[in-house]
């Protein structure tokens, strides 16, 4: 057992000391055995009297009430759950009253092995493993391929199934780059120039060109409303990966690096040199673009506009590029106390923002050209102009809508977790999607920093609602303000502190909000059947599709009572998906409160089982672990009497550990045979590549189709 099982793992040895009549804190080596083949023993009847001679403080054969509280207490604090660590006493009579119905103030070992039977296990909860095995075990064996190239071609066949999207745009996009590079590098070839720089200018201008290029399509991937009207309004989105905007950006970056270096490196090393030890008769030609006088140090060339332009755009570039890298961007690097504004993002956004003078040097720089002089050989501010005012017209429409009003706060809660949930009123006209998100300002903390986060609410709600974790300054600047104005939670309601519009006579801080945006998850519902991923705070965007869901549930419902039937001209015939697999994995049980009232209403109003609610408690050991074993009988009993699960506070029982994810694509493939299954996940970036290879890997190898989505905050 781990540091933090201490406390269980030293109970543990009390009660085998006992059980062998030992005394002290030591045993030697035979002791030490007989220990091992007592807890290694893995049958039913031996691991109960252990249980039950590690719960049997007094090795009386009997077990009370305060011994119950106390072990519930340590299995509590072993498996971090300090909501039934608060309640342990309520639990130990609930345990008495069920075991002990006499009131005999003890309960004997066959009274706990009653009550270890009600605790499912494992298997029971995400089906028939044996069955999956055999249906699907065969067709996921990894085939063997002996023959290299069949191997190379299955993995190139599989990966164009995949990536075909990405792989088209790529290549245009290279194509492009590559053409306009070998167009300007065949028209410097055949250039006067060329006889005293060689080919060294071709390089150099070649690499301008596709910088000029990749300078002007590097904003089109965020312009994020001209996106989502793309992403919503046309069939775009069938061909085009509008979710790898941002990926695609990055990529066009390296592009602008790779131009720079090709740009900046041929001129300093290689052209500049030639022409400063280029002799009178080969200077001759160039006397019209670099003046009478032929330069005689690099310093001529760096004091000139031309040079001075390149050089600031270069740092600035540097400063921009390396500030939005992930060691600097997500404070991955431990850098001295005066150095840590240079991390974080409000480094990464201030710093993005010198493209405003990286390209008003740019149109100076391909205005001020060496070897061009008509104005319609410039073509730089050809390529930025369309754009410039694209991006230009983008931020001033997010200004002027963002700014007209600011949204009224109806009620704001601060839950375990670092997590604040706000409630604001729905401007008039804010149409969005569940699965979109939209930017936040709050001028009491920074009247410049907009921050995305997704919407919880759903487009049938008559509010807006985003829960936002404190992870950097900004929002740990944020819970602050409105905690302030927030009274701690009256009981019955959830949350550690909350205020509401109508009982709050300090007034909340102004929110401006800017959006909706497009988002991966808002294309759920061409989907049949979802399986929803959400890690931690990323369950915002799934909660979001479960509340849209059950909404739609309730029209149909609705129009079924009125005698109306859906039909393809209701609003609602685009809504295809039938079945949910909502799976929710955080490490803290305080997270659960968060959407309490969701998780509540889904289990209450779906009999048809639209919906399938599996909730992960990583901090509790997996089922079938000693530490774990306590809190599985309390949940089972606690469940079966009242319908709320111990761990969760919801009428939705928890499971513990982690999912085993391949095991739940197994089980969504058997039910859902030839279908099209939506996979969305949100969360940290390490189980990406986890569930990205798993829905590759059903879909090549079983009839059902698995579509994985990934948010790109």
């Amino acid at each position: 057992m781990n540091k933090e099982s201490k406390e269980f793992a030293g109970e543990l040895f009390r009660g085998l000391c006992r059980k062998h009549n030992i005394s002290g804190d030591s045993i030697n080596k035979a002791q030490l055995k007989e220990f091992w083949d007592q807890i290694s023993d893995e049958s039913f009847d031996s691991r109960l009297q252990t249980f039950f001679d590690m719960v049997d403080t007094d090795a009386d054969g009997r077990i009370t009430e305060e011994e119950v509280k106390e072990i519930i207490s340590l299995s509590a604090s072993a498996n971090k759950l300090s909501n039934i660590q608060k309640q342990a006493e309520e639990y130990a009579a609930m345990i008495m009253e069920e075991l002990d119905p006499d009131n005999a103030g003890y309960i004997m070992i066959h009274n706990l092995e009653t009550l270890l039977l009600q605790a499912p296990n494992q298997s029971v909860r995400v089906g028939d493993s044996r069955i999956l095995s055999q249906m699907l075990s065969q067709k996921l064996k990894p085939t063997q391929e002996n023959n290299p190239l069949r191997k190379c071609y299955q993995k190139i066949k599989y990966f164009l199934m995949d990536n075909w999207q990405r792989v088209w745009i790529m290549l245009l996009w290279l194509g492009i780059v590559g053409g306009l590079f070998a167009y300007k590098f065949v028209q410097y070839r055949n250039k006067a120039a060329y006889d005293v720089m060689g080919y060294c200018v071709c390089i150099a201008k070649g690499g301008a060109e596709t910088l000029k290029f990749n300078m002007a399509l590097i904003l089109l991937p965020v312009c994020r409303n001209t996106i989502t009207w793309l992403r919503n309004k046309t069939k775009l989105g069938l061909v085009v990966p509008f979710d790898d905007n941002l990926n695609f950006h990055k990529v066009i970056a390296v592009g602008i690096g790779i131009g720079v270096i090709l740009h900046g490196g041929a001129h300093l090393t290689c052209d500049f040199p030639r022409l400063l030890h280029a002799t009178e008769e080969e200077y001759e030609p160039m006397k019209p673009y670099f003046g009478d006088e032929q330069p005689d140090n690099y310093w001529w060339f760096v004091k000139g506009v031309e040079g001075v332009t390149g050089i600031i755009m270069v740092v600035l570039m540097v400063i921009a590029f390396t500030l939005a890298t992930p060691w600097f961007r997500r404070n991955k690097l431990n850098l001295p106390k005066p150095l840590k504004r240079l991390t974080g993002f409000n480094a990464f956004w201030y710093s993005h923002h010198l493209f405003i003078i990286v390209y008003t040097l740019l149109i100076v720089h391909g205005i001020k050209l060496y070897l061009t002089k008509k104005w319609y050989q410039k073509t730089t501010w050809m390529y930025l102009a369309v754009p410039m005012v694209l991006y230009a017209c983008e931020r001033l429409t997010r200004a002027l809508r963002s700014s007209i009003e600011p949204v009224k706060i109806l009620k704001v809660a601060v839950y375990p977790g670092n997590v604040l949930a706000l409630h604001m009123s729905k401007p008039q006209g804010f149409k969005y999607k569940s699965g979109q998100y939209m930017f936040v300002n709050c001028a009491a903390v920074s009247p410049f920093e907009w921050h995305p986060f997704s919407i919880t609410s759903s487009p049938g709600d008559d509010y807006l609602s985003v829960h936002i974790r404190t992870l950097g300054d900004w929002t740990r600047q944020l819970k602050t303000v409105f905690s302030e104005v927030c009274q701690p939670a009256p009981a019955g309601k959830s949350g550690l502190l909350r205020a509401e519009r109508e009982n709050n006579s300090r007034g909340f801080p102004k929110i401006l909000i800017d959006g909706p945006y497009g988002a991966p998850a808002q294309d759920y519902k061409k989907y049949d059947v979802v399986l929803l991923v959400g890690l931690g705070i990323g369950a915002t965007p799934m909660i979001s599709i479960v509340k849209d869901i059950i909404n739609n549930m309730k029209s149909e419902d609705n129009n079924l009572e009125s005698g109306l039937t859906v039909n393809n001209n209701n609003k609602n015939s685009s809504f295809n998906t039938r079945k949910a697999y909502f799976y929710w994995v955080t490490r803290e049980q305080g997270s659960f409160e968060w959407f309490k009232g969701i998780m509540n209403e889904v289990a209450e109003m779906d009999e048809k089982r639209v919906i399938e609610l599996h909730n992960y408690c990583t901090s509790v050991y997996e089922e079938g672990d000693a530490r774990s074993a306590l809190i599985a009988m309390l949940q089972s009993l606690h469940h079966a009497k009242n319908g709320v699960d111990v761990v969760s506070g919801t009428r939705v029982k928890s499971h513990f550990a982690k999912p085993n994810w391949r095991q739940v694509y197994k089980r969504i493939a058997l039910h859902h045979p030839d279908s099209r299954i939506g996979v969305f996940y949100c969360g940290a970036p390490a189980l990406t590549k986890e569930l990205r290879q798993l829905a590759s890997d059903f879909s090549h190898k079983t009839s059902t189709k698995f579509e994985f989505h990934k948010e790109n905050f």
